[in-house]
């Protein structure tokens, strides 16, 4: 193939520039990465609790950036509501923590053990909460500071002892941490606070019906469905850092644009008296136009290669020197970059075949 011996003339260059089309197409996939593992990180708390009803206070619509404060007393009104089986009380609130060598913070959840409902996730290390002086921390966070189940953790005045670590509980920039409702009260200094209660409903009630009567029950309620409530804090994480995760992908692909055009536009004028004398043979219409395409696919496909090869080891790497990092990659993400890049490798050709057309037969005889 003819695209594939020029290219192969200039090897060093061409080695450059697959590995540098590698590079912008493993930060696409390390942005699509962020984007899944962020958006399905902050949600699965929502996603993965088994309640039927979420009740707030009047105004607020998620967790991730809503600010909801109910007491005890609404508590009592819930019980009362016809077709209320059971209610559940949480108490979010954020808290810094010393951590060896350093402080941070954690998004506190204060949940009855009891109950179970408002827990983790999921629990992949250590057991869960026996009693008000453990906590269970996000496994990321543990990672981070070096923490491992058995640990003591100082939260303001206590001292509290890591009984587990949790997965799904990671928000990027903060991560959950998980007490008994008990403690997290104590730690407030105020006993009557919560922040939301989870509540399910007897069997053979309507959802809709019992969420409505909720609603009369007290003006103070934002009542939601377990879809709607997800819903809203789905919403909220794509309007967070997401929107910046695809103005850098969009710079990127610019970026590969222009890479690609660039060289092919100097390969174009390194072949330009073999172009010509092409032309001067009669060659078929369109067949010089097909080699700086072919030129432009034999690049972007080797750079896709060496992108797919080199993007887990770097993943593994940046997880282990940053682990509250959320990424996931998967097939479905690669197959979006290649998709793209095959669209960036037919426009990236359109520079270098107006340069082409420019060359005349008779530059031959220069």
């Amino acid at each position: 193939m003819y695209a594939l011996k020029t290219l192969a003339k200039q090897y060093l260059r061409f080695i450059i520039t697959a590995f540098g089309i590698a590079l912008c197409l493993m930060l696409m996939l390390f942005l699509l990465a962020i984007y899944y593992g962020v958006s399905d990180a902050s949600v699965r708390y929502v996603r993965e609790n088994d309640t039927d009803i979420w009740v707030l206070q009047r105004h607020a619509a998620n967790l991730l950036r809503g600010t909801s404060l109910l007491t005890s007393k609404h508590g009592s009104i819930l019980k009362e509501v016809e077709g209320v089986k059971s209610i559940a009380p949480i108490l979010f609130f954020t808290a810094t923590v010393n951590v060896p060598g350093n402080t941070a913070s954690m998004h506190l959840v204060g949940y009855d053990p009891g109950t179970g409902k408002g827990g983790p996730p999921e629990i992949v290390e250590g057991d869960s909460l026996q009693s008000n002086d453990q906590i269970i921390l996000d496994y990321a966070f543990a990672a981070k500071y070096k923490l491992e189940v058995g640990d003591k953790l100082p939260i303001r005045d206590d001292t509290l002892t890591v009984a587990g670590l949790s997965s799904g509980t990671n928000l990027f920039v903060i991560q959950f941490a998980f007490i008994t409702l008990a403690e997290a009260r104590r730690l407030l200094g105020i006993s009557s606070i919560l922040s939301c209660y989870q509540v399910m409903i007897m069997p053979g009630y309507e959802l809709r019906s019992v969420a409505e009567k909720i609603r009369y029950a007290s003006s103070d309620f934002a009542v939601f469905d377990r879809a709607t409530f997800l819903s809203n804090n789905i919403h909220e994480a794509e309007t967070g850092v997401m929107p910046l995760l695809y103005v850098v992908a969009l710079i990127g692909a610019i970026v590969l644009t222009a890479l690609l055009s660039l060289i092919l536009s100097v390969y174009v004028l390194e072949q330009q008296k073999d172009y010509a004398i092409m032309k001067a043979l009669g060659a078929p219409a369109g067949f010089i136009s097909r080699i700086v395409i072919q030129q432009s696919l034999i690049l972007a496909g080797s750079g896709m290669v060496i992108a797919i090869l080199m993007f887990d080891p770097m993943l593994n790497a940046v997880k282990r020197f940053s682990p509250t990092i959320s990424a996931e990659s998967s097939v479905h993400q690669v197959i979006i970059v290649a998709s793209g890049l095959l669209v960036i490798s037919l426009l990236s050709p359109i520079l270098p075949l107006v340069r082409q057309r420019r060359i005349y037969p008779l530059e031959v005889f220069r």
